[in-house]
């Protein structure tokens, strides 16, 4: 149930509470997983919620209710899980959801569907989910779960609401850099504690803000200067995936500081950040990031190093700034 999130989740929580109280719920909601373990879990006690007729948030309440179980088994017809059939969502399984979700609810009054993965819509699904959203139908809610929401189009993005959720808490450290990078990239107090005294954690972090910062300022030279730095000291698909993801989290400080918001990694590197924001429009930095997370997606198909760094240096140049 959705109380049980109160601590780990608390503002998220506080957010859907309003909104049912001042009945401002959306038609659809993008829930940014950021890694945190118990995302899905999350998903369907938010979808209990709104599909309560009551909108109770503990067990305590619900007396003989049988519907919370009837969802827990997978059987409540006004719930819908959509997941990728193979490697992608596929245009077919929308289709069939849109066909589904045209007969009017038989229980209560709300349909809910949840794309566990919407990172996995391919072009064609999701252009099937978009035109769903763009007319959206009193009743039917839309949760997707990502775990960056900036893996998603544009278009998507902008017709839903995003619940960010924080990431599964490590108690050890501060708010440096160095400890917040390792709190994000590890799952578990012993990795993190051993990560994060590690000299070559720290220097690897370093090198992936020398990177940005020198491609920011001299464009494509950094192919000739860098790129070899980088390909040495990111020689396996584990490091590389962590480097773009570094990457990633680095332009996202970026917007933070250009939207007036606190930084949430790289707080050592404030000047730096400015910097950047100052030659940076926000769609600017939207699209380096949709770029970074392209690219991102082929490290699980075993791509070539070099050319991922070329091709990510070429393609964040092609960007304009105004």
């Amino acid at each position: 149930m959705l109380e049980q999130f109160i601590k780990e989740q608390d503002i998220v929580y506080k957010t859907i509470l309003n909104a049912v109280a001042k009945k401002t719920i959306s038609h659809a909601y993008i829930i940014e997983l950021n890694g945190y373990s118990k995302g899905y879990d999350f998903a369907l006690s938010f979808a209990k919620f709104l599909l309560c007729p009551k909108h109770y948030t503990n067990d305590a309440s619900c007396g003989d209710c049988s519907q919370c179980k009837t969802i827990d088994d997978g059987n409540f017809i006004e719930l819908k899980i959509i997941r990728p059939d193979g490697q992608w969502i596929k245009k077919e399984q929308l289709e069939e959801l849109q066909q589904e979700f045209n007969r009017k609810a038989l229980v209560g009054n709300q349909k809910i569907y949840i794309i566990d993965g919407a990172d996995k819509l391919n072009a064609s699904s999701a252009n099937s989910i978009l035109k769903f959203l763009e007319e959206p139908v009193e009743g039917i809610i839309a949760i997707l779960l990502v775990d960056n929401a900036y893996q998603v189009m544009n278009t998507i993005l902008s017709r839903c609401q995003i619940l960010s959720l924080k990431k599964d808490r490590i108690s050890f450290g501060g708010d440096d850099t160095i400890t917040s990078l390792a709190k994000y990239s590890f799952h578990n107090q012993e990795e993190y504690e051993t990560n994060v005294k590690d000299e070559a954690f720290k220097d690897k972090i370093d090198k992936v803000v020398e990177y940005i910062n020198f491609f920011e300022k001299n464009g494509l030279n950094a192919i000739i200067y860098k790129n070899k730095t980088m390909i040495d000291t990111f020689n396996d698909k584990n490091s590389l995936n962590l480097a773009f993801e570094w990457f990633l989290l680095y332009y996202k400080d970026v917007l933070n500081y250009s939207l007036g918001k606190t930084l949430d990694f790289y707080n050592d590197y404030k000047k730096e950040i400015e910097e950047i924001s100052k030659n940076n429009t926000l769609l600017s930095l939207s699209k380096k990031i949709e770029i970074i997370l392209k690219l991102k997606e082929m490290i699980k198909f075993n791509a070539n190093t070099s050319m991922l760094m070329d091709h990510l240096i070429i393609d964040l140049a092609e960007v304009k700034n105004d």
